[in-house]
C-alpha cells in the first residue's frame, strides 16, 4: 500500500471525492466512526443507524470491488486514523475536503492532504466570485446564474415556461381527502439489524442504507410524486407524513446520490412532458438554488457565523422539542414526533413551526442549532447554520434573510389541519385557549419594534400592532405562554 484514503460518513461514493481514482493495489480505504458521532441519547438514533449503516454497506461494496477497506472506531477521526497509520507504517493520508470547519481543521492538523470537495456542483472559488459581487446575498440572484451556468431548464438564455420562479404557483393547502401514492419500505438485511442491536433500536424500513436503495427511492419519486410535488411543497398535514417530497436529502447529503444524477434524472423526466413547470422548476430549485447557495453560504461566512445572535436570545431550550407530550399544541406534537420517529419532516415544518417558534421565543440560536443538527436525518454544519442562524431564527441581522419568518396562527390553519381539534384557537391572541403562535407572534413583533422598523418587508406586519388594542393582554397572556412553554405544561 502507497497511501490510506479517508472517506468521511457524508462521502460515500466511489466516482467523485478522493475514490475516483483510487487504485485496490495501492490504497487502503479507512472509514472512522468516532464516538463524538455516536455517543450520548442526544443523537436521533435513527438518524445514527442511516449513517452508520450505509457507511457500512458502503465499505462492504469497496471490499467487492477489491479495495483493502478498515473501518475503525476511536474517540475522534483522527485518533482513528492514528491507529491505522499505526499498523501501516506511517502511510501518507490523502481524503476529498471535509464538509465542515471542525473536521477540516483537526484533519488538516494532523497532515492529511485534501484533495477539492466535487460533493457539490459549485466550486468555493466560484461561489466567492460570485458573492464577492453582490451587495445583498439573495438566493434568487444565485439561482438564475446557476439555471444559466448548468444550462439547466434554459433556452437560449430565457427560463423555460415563461420565468424563472414559480413559487407563488407552489403555496397550497391539501384539499380535503387527498389521497398519496406509497412511499417505498426498505427491508433491513443483516447489517442493518446489527447495526440497531448496537444502537438499542428496532430496524428502520423508512430509509435505504445503500446505493441501490437510493436510486429506487429517486425512482419512485420521478415515477409517483414528481408531478404533484409543486403545487403542495409548503403544505403540512397529520394525515402524510412526507407528501409529496422526494425524500432524497439524506442520500445526496452522505453521497450514496450525486446532485448531478439527481438534476439529470429529473430534467430528463420532465422533458417526457407530463411534468408540471411548477413542480420540476420548484424541485430544481431546491438543489441547484437552496442546496448549493446554503453550502456556498457556509463557507463564505466563515465559522464565526455560527455563532450569531443578533436579537439577544436567551431562552434555554424547550420542553417540547425534545419530549412531544410536554405540549397540547398539535402542530409541535405532531412534528416532533415525526421527528422522533423518522428523523425527518419537511423544510416548511421546520422552518414554520420548529425555527419560528424558537424565534418568537426568544430561543437561544445556538442551543436551537445544536438540536437541529442532532435530530435530523440529512443534517450537518454546513445545512444547519445557515438555515438556522440566518433564515430560521434571524440570529445574522439579516445577512441572508431580510425579514424574519415569524407567522402566527393563521399561518399554521392556511397550510395544515393541524388546527382542526387542538386544545387551541389560532384566530385568538388573548385567553387560555388562545394559540401560542398567534400571541407570541404579536408580542415577538412588540418586543423588537425598534428593532424592525427601519425594515420595509415589514412595515405591514408593524402597522399591524399598531391597530391593536388589546396589545397589554397579549403581553400578559404571551408572559404565561412562556412560563407555560418553560416547564411544559402549554
Amino acid at each position: 500500500m502507497k497511501q490510506i484514503i479517508y472517506v468521511s460518513h457524508d462521502q460515500l461514493n466511489t466516482k467523485y471525492g478522493a475514490l475516483k481514482n483510487a487504485d485496490p493495489k495501492n490504497d487502503l480505504i479507512v472509514l472512522v466512526q468516532s464516538d463524538r458521532m455516536v455517543t450520548g441519547d442526544h443523537w436521533n438514533k435513527i438518524r445514527l443507524y442511516f449513517l452508520i449503516s450505509s457507511a457500512l454497506h458502503f465499505a462492504e461494496e469497496l471490499k467487492d470491488a477489491g479495495f483493502t477497506v478498515i473501518y475503525q472506531k476511536a474517540g475522534t477521526t483522527v485518533d482513528g486514523l492514528k491507529i491505522v497509520q499505526g499498523k501501516y507504517k506511517n502511510l501518507p493520508i490523502t481524503a476529498c475536503a471535509p464538509s465542515s470547519f471542525r473536521l477540516h481543521k483537526s484533519l488538516s492538523d494532523f497532515g492529511v492532504k485534501f484533495v477539492e470537495s466535487d460533493f457539490f456542483l459549485t466550486p468555493k472559488s466560484l461561489f466567492k466570485e460570485w458573492a464577492d459581487n453582490q451587495k445583498s446575498y439573495l438566493m434568487e440572484s444565485f439561482y438564475r446564474n446557476q439555471r444559466v451556468r448548468l444550462n439547466i431548464l434554459v433556452e437560449k438564455g430565457k427560463p423555460v415556461g415563461g420565468a424563472w420562479n414559480f413559487d407563488k404557483e407552489n403555496r397550497s393547502p391539501l384539499p380535503k381527502g387527498y389521497k398519496f401514492p406509497p412511499y417505498l419500505d426498505h427491508k433491513p438485511d443483516e447489517i442493518d439489524i446489527q447495526v440497531a442491536k448496537e444502537l438499542g433500536i428496532k430496524t428502520s424500513t423508512t430509509w435505504a442504507t445503500n446505493r441501490a436503495g437510493a436510486k429506487k427511492v429517486l425512482k419512485n419519486f420521478l415515477d409517483n410524486h414528481f408531478k404533484s410535488f409543486g403545487p403542495y411543497e409548503d403544505a403540512m398535514t397529520s394525515d402524510n407524513w412526507a407528501l409529496h417530497h422526494s425524500l432524497l436529502s439524506p442520500y445526496i447529503n452522505n453521497g450514496l446520490l450525486h446532485p448531478s444524477e439527481v438534476i439529470d434524472a429529473a430534467v430528463k423526466r420532465f422533458e417526457k412532458g407530463d411534468i408540471p413547470i411548477a413542480s420540476a422548476e420548484g424541485f430544481i430549485r431546491q438543489i441547484i438554488g437552496w442546496r448549493e447557495y446554503v453550502n456556498g453560504m457556509y463557507w463564505y461566512l466563515g465559522q464565526d457565523y455560527k455563532e450569531g445572535n443578533h436579537l439577544n436570545a436567551k431562552r434555554d431550550l424547550l420542553p417540547l422539542f425534545t419530549d412531544p407530550d410536554k405540549t397540547k399544541m398539535n402542530c409541535i406534537k405532531t412534528t416532533v414526533s415525526d421527528i422522533n420517529e423518522r428523523a425527518w419532516v419537511a423544510h416548511i415544518p421546520r422552518l414554520m413551526l420548529l425555527s419560528n417558534l424558537a424565534l418568537i421565543t426568544g430561543t437561544n440560536p445556538q442551543q436551537f442549532l445544536q438540536w437541529m443538527r442532532q435530530v435530523f436525518i440529512d443534517a450537518s454544519d454546513w445545512v444547519m447554520v445557515p438555515n438556522v442562524i440566518g433564515m430560521g431564527v434571524h440570529a445574522d441581522n439579516g445577512v441572508l434573510m431580510t425579514k424574519p419568518y415569524a407567522a402566527g396562527g393563521a399561518y399554521i390553519s392556511k397550510m395544515s389541519n393541524y388546527c382542526k381539534g387542538c386544545f387551541y384557537d389560532p384566530k385568538l391572541r388573548v385567553g387560555d385557549n388562545a394559540c401560542p403562535f398567534t400571541t407570541l407572534y404579536w408580542d415577538f413583533l412588540d418586543r423588537n419594534l425598534e428593532e424592525f422598523k427601519g425594515n420595509h418587508r415589514m412595515s405591514q406586519q408593524l402597522f399591524g400592532i399598531g391597530r391593536l388594542k388589546d396589545m397589554p393582554e397579549v403581553r400578559q397572556r404571551a408572559a404565561k405562554v412562556l412560563a407555560g412553554l418553560e416547564k411544559g405544561e402549554i
